[in-house]
């Protein structure tokens, strides 16, 4: 029995392992891909591994193709938009722990909000925005982004998986709604943010669509934005491009590394001990 457990084991750590090395090899491709020179990356046969390996395309990125601009509003987009899910979790706490009046009905027109199409709400977004003058700058970029409906959904329902008494108990010692929150709210709500935050963190680095109809100058364009115009003005240059790919990618699996561990406790997870 157990040379069958030890056999079939050995089965499925192949199947995933030629599994994973599918998926991974269009990204390891990209990856060594960014270091060839413009001959190299275009030559039959195809080589995997760099002959004369060079990060001239990183150079070119930031010397002659404004991606620190990019960069620097990617990232400003990106922070924004972690306080937006700090502000989401503080509704998702106050829709699943407090009692106040037409609490079900506000909470039934966030739900509601999350069977429109963004598409489709992005055309009154905007014409409210350039009511408001906030058009073609990085506050318009940034506002609609703040709440998300499915962010505070999946929160309070993760909040009504934490007993009433422990909070109870912390407020009889005299702690304050603030304090729980911080202290005692969030770590304990690890797994569900740590998914909420690889979530964030992908939409915001990967925005496209709303900063590309939001902004026309091309100081307050994305990352996102910034690889497209790569894509059209250097269309023959596959190792600029794949450098500026690569270079959209790192992070996410970056981001998705340092998280991954409290995505798996949230699995694990039955209770509070």
């Amino acid at each position: 029995m157990k040379l069958k457990n030890n056999f079939e084991r050995s089965i499925i750590a192949g199947v995933l392992f030629v599994g994973g090395l599918l998926v991974s090899l269009p990204f390891i491709w990209m990856i060594l891909s960014s270091f060839k020179n413009e001959r190299e990356v275009l030559s039959i046969p195809p080589t995997l591994i760099p002959k004369n390996p060079t990060i001239h395309h990183y150079f070119e990125l930031f010397q002659n193709l404004n991606f620190d601009v990019y960069l620097i509003n990617t990232l400003i987009i990106v922070v924004f938009s972690m306080f937006g899910l700090l502000l989401n979790t503080m509704a998702g706490y106050g829709f699943g722990k407090f009692q106040f009046r037409g609490k079900e009905i506000w909470f039934g027109i966030v739900l509601m909000t999350m069977m429109i199409p963004g598409q489709v709400a992005m055309i009154p977004t905007y014409l409210i925005l350039n009511k408001m003058g906030l058009t073609n700058t990085m506050a318009g970029i940034i506002l609609p982004g703040l709440i998300a409906a499915f962010n505070i959904f999946l929160i309070r329902q993760f909040m009504e998986t934490i007993p009433d008494d422990l909070i109870e108990a912390a407020r009889l010692d005299g702690a304050g709604e603030f304090y729980i929150f911080f202290k005692l709210i969030l770590p304990l709500s690890k797994p569900v943010l740590a998914v909420q935050v690889i979530l964030t963190f992908i939409a915001s680095w990967n925005s496209f669509l709303w900063p590309l109809i939001i902004a026309n100058d091309e100081s307050l364009y994305t990352l996102s934005v910034g690889l497209a115009l790569l894509q059209d003005q250097n269309v023959t240059n596959y190792g600029l491009q794949m450098a500026g790919a690569t270079f959209m990618v790192i992070p996410i699996l970056i981001i998705f590394i340092i998280f991954q561990k409290y995505i798996v406790e949230g699995f694990n997870m039955s209770g509070i001990k």
